[in-house]
């Protein structure tokens, strides 16, 4: 279910320019895309339209508030162990 309903006003950030030229914000992953805007423009915005995937904005304005910025989530690196000591020379030959 979508996190934004038509007619709702939201601050957003803008986080790109899609290929149409369209901004597009994300509230908690989902897309939003509204027009007339620049990147990392920060405005308020009424929602016109939601589909399964997707909305659709208009600015209003500045953001009147702070707006919380999408955090992509960095895995942790996977920790490596120590692996054992498994080299095995074989038996030291005797010169002679």
């Amino acid at each position: 279910m979508p996190p934004v309903k038509e007619g709702e006003e939201i601050d957003v950030k803008i986080e790109s320019i899609g290929a149409k030229g369209d901004g597009i914000a994300k509230v908690k992953g989902f897309v939003v895309f509204v027009k007339g805007v620049e990147k990392n423009e920060t405005c308020r915005i009424k929602i016109t339209k939601v589909l399964d995937k997707v909305g659709f904005g208009e600015k209003i304005g500045p953001a009147q508030g702070p707006v919380e910025e999408e955090r992509q989530e960095i895995p942790e690196p996977p920790v490596e162990e120590e692996p054992e000591d498994t080299e095995n020379f074989g038996e030291e030959l005797d010169e002679e």
